[in-house]
């Protein structure tokens, strides 16, 4: 019976657990929306962030 109260624990911990980062990962995708509409909104292009560098050199480094 100790092994079962202590699975049902454990159960109800993980479920918390699972919630609580949902949770934050729906925060986090309604933040990124509500930026991503208000800098549409201010005509910015999506593509303003990217330069024109390459982001890793083309030559590997000598060892």
């Amino acid at each position: 019976m100790y092994a079962y109260e202590l699975h049902l624990i454990r159960s109800a911990e993980l479920r918390r657990t699972a919630q609580q980062e949902r949770l934050a990962r729906e925060a986090v995708r309604t933040r990124r929306a509500a930026r991503r509409a208000r800098n549409a909104g201010e005509g910015a292009p999506a593509a303003e962030s990217h330069s024109d560098r390459p982001r890793r050199l083309r030559l590997q480094r000598t060892a």
